[in-house]
């Protein structure tokens, strides 16, 4: 009888402790640190993130390499990480706190900008090469693969010849302005439902939508 007694407890403990242990994601949106930076289209993946916090009253704290918020949604941790390291070298933040948090390179999200997508397209894919981003570009070095999910947000490709740095690192137009929260709310719909219903099903109901 007390072997019985002590399987059902031991039981319990068991479940407790799996209830505790959520399944965690790493959502990395890629910008540039500074005054400066705020409400640029290289920006994007920071405004992503910051509008899911707003939204939901989280705070992000300053921790190493970054800025960490904590997201909990259908038994779900999603770790919102605004790499503090600067776009040309995400790779570093992202892969320690990979390694900090236990996050398997399946559950990693990274949000970035993109030149070759029409504005406020969003796109979805499982890997890929880094197209000229340079903070993709820095995450394939360091982590030594391309095969990590990745969010597109375009931002178009709408400027004269010669001044491509200007206009990425430049701030939002009035019209395309006006269009960013629906597309950011689009984007953190994305971003559930790759932790939720999977990537496949995600790209299949979301991309270029």
């Amino acid at each position: 009888m007390g072997n019985f007694f002590q399987k059902i407890k031991q039981l319990l403990v068991s479940e407790e402790k799996q209830s505790d242990n959520t399944v965690k994601y790493l959502i990395a949106g890629l910008g540039n640190i500074g005054r400066e930076y705020e409400n640029t289209r290289h920006n994007i993946g920071f405004d992503v993130l910051e509008e899911l916090a707003r939204k939901e009253g989280l705070k992000f704290e300053d921790q190493r390499y970054g800025n960490i918020a904590e997201y909990k949604f259908k038994g779900r941790t999603f770790v919102l990480l605004k790499p503090s390291t600067y776009v040309n070298l995400s790779g570093k933040a992202i892969n320690y706190w990979m390694k900090k948090e236990k996050i398997p390179v399946e559950r990693l999200l990274v949000i970035v900008d993109d030149l070759a997508l029409p504005f406020g397209t969003l796109r979805l894919k499982a890997k890929g090469s880094d197209a000229g981003h340079n903070g993709l570009k820095n995450i394939h070095e360091v982590l030594g693969h391309n095969k990590f999910a990745r969010l597109r947000f375009g931002i178009g490709d709408n400027y004269p010849k010669g001044r491509q740095i200007d206009f990425v690192l430049g701030k939002w137009d009035k019209d395309e302005a006006a269009a960013l929260p629906e597309r950011m709310e689009k984007a953190i719909d994305i971003v559930k439902g790759f932790a939720t219903i999977g990537l496949a099903q995600t790209m299949s109901q979301y991309n270029n939508k």
